[in-house]
């Protein structure tokens, strides 16, 4: 595969290079942040969230709650 260069403002190369992650190329992270979402991308995402609660425990219970009846 070939290579191009491009010009782009300091904002945006600052921006990209805040999304860059370890050991990943500038064109990587650029491939990453502009191409499709992917199952795998939304895996690796929800596995560097620290989620110490359930929904049930952040909600006090009502997600499992009966919905209350119209008389």
């Amino acid at each position: 595969m070939g290579t191009r260069q491009m010009r782009v403002s300091e904002d945006l190369y600052a921006r990209v290079q805040s999304e860059n992650r370890e050991g990943e190329t500038l064109a990587e992270t650029l491939d990453r942040l502009v191409g499709g979402y992917g199952l795998t991308d939304f895996a690796d995402d929800v596995a560097e969230l620290d989620i110490d609660a359930s929904v049930e425990e952040a909600t006090d219970g009502s997600v499992g709650a009966t919905p209350p009846t119209h008389e």
